[in-house]
């Protein structure tokens, strides 16, 4: 009978925490590819399901966004429902069914009849499916960003948590790729008859790939024996600490989705652009994004989360109305307008790193899943889902084409004042039991 050594155990539990990290974050990376693919296909969407009728184009636009909007208010809804079985029945099984039900809701897009086939009854249809993914998106998120920081090594909990916003970057990244691919290699007319369907049909392959992983993670829940033991938080705690959660991560998402999803779209309709240079701002934007996420979290566990989020929300207020009115200067070079949508995207990026070790040192084991899954849900619905809605709706009826970065300046500027609240050293606790 072999003994393991003390570097055994600890290479064991090194391959273990690697293997949590890439199942917890490969459910988000499918869940946020889609979101991706929806953004840059929004135009295209709104023709196809809510177009052909009495409505405008903006009118077709804002229904779309409208459906988008309405899946983020299901997600506190899947946040409390498969939150709770996180927390009651374990990670696994939680982050097993919100990913079985992305997967499917998804690949249903790509085969949703339109409006010139169902009629009057496409949109509706649709936005039945973005509902179902709303509430596997509301689950997701609380039992992978619980299961990454609980299996973290130690001060390692910013860089273990920053991979789930990483892995936002990458699948919205993805799905921008993707749709740019199909916009540069199909014409219009088959872009618009089938070719958008492609990108969404493609989550059932990864989808599989993912449920293989999840399949075979390690819990880190308490056990039950163990977590009977451990005092319940008080209702009003947990609500409290919500409220607070909202109001640190509201900037992040309102700007994320102003520059990383909504884009595309704010770039065709309002300033002229082409299909094809909107999805070029929209990747350079998730580009920005993704390279300073991990950073951003492994800063974060060396001088804590207060600092480097601040920062980040504070660079947004003083950087959006300039970063927009060089995307919106008909004689700005090329060059100038990607840096300035790479560095909009690199901002983000700063909150958007320690963000989910910081949501998740907020709540105890016992609630742990629910209570960060409701905080980001929550937020997520009021500033990220009616972002586009809000946008395009405000830009249409003022004429202001510079709504996007009041919107986003708005927001973080609450957000850096609540994050002004966060201890010092809360990157040095242990999670709480």
């Amino acid at each position: 009978m072999s003994v393991l050594t003390a570097d055994d155990l600890d290479t064991v539990r090194r391959t273990r925490a690697r293997r949590t990290l890439l199942a917890g974050s490969v459910g988000n990376f499918i869940e946020w590819y889609e979101f991706g693919v929806y953004g840059c296909f929004a135009t295209v969407i709104a023709t196809e399901f809510f177009g052909g009728g009495t409505g405008s184009g903006t009118e077709g636009l804002i229904r779309t966004y409208a459906s988008f909007a309405l899946a983020f208010f299901f997600r506190p809804v899947g946040a409390a429902l498969f939150g709770r079985a996180g927390d009651r029945l374990g990670r696994r099984p939680a982050l097993v069914l919100a990913l079985l039900l992305m997967t499917v809701a998804t690949t249903a897009i790509g085969l949703l009849p339109t409006r010139a086939t169902l009629g009057a009854a496409a949109p509706w249809a649709l936005t039945l499916v973005r509902v179902l993914q709303g509430l596997s998106a509301g689950g997701e998120f609380g039992g992978a960003v619980s299961l990454m920081t609980e299996s973290a090594p130690r001060g390692k909990r910013g860089l273990y948590g920053a991979w789930q916003s990483f892995t936002v970057a990458l699948g919205l990244l993805a799905g921008t790729a993707l749709a740019a691919g199909a916009a540069a290699v199909l014409g219009e007319r088959a872009l618009y008859d089938w070719g958008w369907r492609v990108p969404f049909l493609l989550a059932l392959p990864l989808g599989l790939a993912a449920l293989w992983l999840r399949l075979r993670l390690d819990e880190t829940a308490p056990a039950p024996g163990r977590a009977e033991s451990v005092p319940v938080a008080a209702p009003r705690e947990v609500l409290r600490a919500v409220a607070l959660g909202i109001g640190r991560i509201m900037g992040w998402s309102a700007a994320g989705y102003t520059f990383l999803v909504v884009l595309p779209g704010y770039l065709q309709h309002t300033l002229g652009a082409t299909f094809r240079e909107a999805l070029t701002a929209a990747f350079l934007a998730n580009l920005g994004f993704a390279l300073s996420i991990l950073p951003a979290g492994a800063l974060s566990d060396r001088v804590g989360r207060r600092p480097v989020m601040v920062t980040g929300a504070g660079l947004v207020v003083l950087l959006a109305f300039p970063l927009l009115r060089a995307v919106q200067g008909a004689g700005t070079p090329p060059v100038v307008r990607g840096l300035a949508v790479l560095l909009a995207g690199a901002v983000v990026g700063l909150m958007a790193g320690p963000g989910p070790a910081m949501l998740a040192e907020m709540f105890p084991a016992r609630v742990r899943c629910t209570g960060l899954g409701l905080a980001y849900s929550l937020a997520n619905a009021v500033f990220s889902g009616c972002a586009g809605l809000i946008v395009t709706e405000l830009v249409d009826r003022t004429a202001d084409a510079d709504i996007p970065a009041y919107y986003a300046m708005a927001t973080c500027a609450v957000s850096g004042a609540t994050l002004l609240t966060l201890r010092a050293d809360d990157h040095r606790r242990a999670l709480r039991d």
